[in-house]
């Protein structure tokens, strides 16, 4: 178990765009950058689920979850005693690593694009293999042990979805992660998105006159995760 300390000081950076020219990935490495020159390099961690997908689930894998949760949402520690068959056990063993990465760091940083007004499927299936029942229940208070976790997710839009324009309601992204990670138990204000919109302007002739909104979005974006990344 990690300390209060050592829990503020490490960061999960995770980054899920398939593009060669991610404005997600340079805003989050940018987070990134700007929260080692604080707090060093030994509690950071990266995953790109793009290039290092995690596996998704399987029948074993819901088979086990549906076992722990007939046994009232067992702690993680205590889930191998449940497992029956070879196949639970790969899957439990690909789970529970990741689970701790998430409960073991202070701050989540995500990178996010928004594909089909949603998320990529690369960070979906992270998200479907640490969804395991009782991962995140403390057992002793019923409590969320990641009520106190800060998430940051770093979005790129190919247009603009923010509140008042005309494709808000297109906005499956947002929403999404914020009602996901509050289930999870995460506080509603540890919640924090920047977004990037309009990204495709410079790319899409239809879309030239937004450049300048574009490059507003970013202007704006890159002083919002420094600022971020330095508490």
């Amino acid at each position: 178990m990690l300390s209060a300390h050592d829990q503020v000081a490490s960061l999960l950076h995770l980054d899920s765009s398939h593009s060669g020219d991610s404005v997600t990935r340079r805003l989050s490495a940018r987070f990134a950058d700007a929260w080692r020159e604080r707090h060093g390099t030994s509690g950071y961690r990266y995953r790109d689920l793009a290039a290092d997908p995690v596996p998704p689930i399987s029948p074993a894998y819901c088979a086990l979850g549906r076992r722990v949760e007939k046994n009232g949402f067992v702690p993680p520690a205590k889930v191998d005693a449940l497992i029956e068959t070879e196949a639970e056990e790969r899957e439990w063993g690909m789970t529970l690593p990741l689970v701790e990465q998430l409960t073991g760091a202070g701050t989540v940083l995500i990178g996010a694009p928004m594909y089909n007004f949603s998320v990529p499927a690369s960070l979906k299936a992270w998200i479907d293999r640490i969804t395991f029942p009782g991962a995140y229940t403390d057992p002793d208070t019923g409590e969320s042990v990641l009520r106190d976790k800060r998430i940051v997710v770093v979005t790129a839009r190919g247009g603009a979805y923010g509140p008042g324009t005309p494709q808000e309601n297109f906005d499956f992204q947002e929403p999404y992660l914020r009602a996901y990670f509050g289930k999870l138990g995460v506080a509603e204000d540890g919640v924090t998105f920047v977004n990037a919109e309009m990204t495709l302007a410079g790319l899409v002739p239809h879309l030239a006159r937004f450049r300048g909104m574009a490059a507003e979005s970013l202007a704006v974006a890159w002083e919002a995760v420094i600022d971020l990344a330095s508490r």
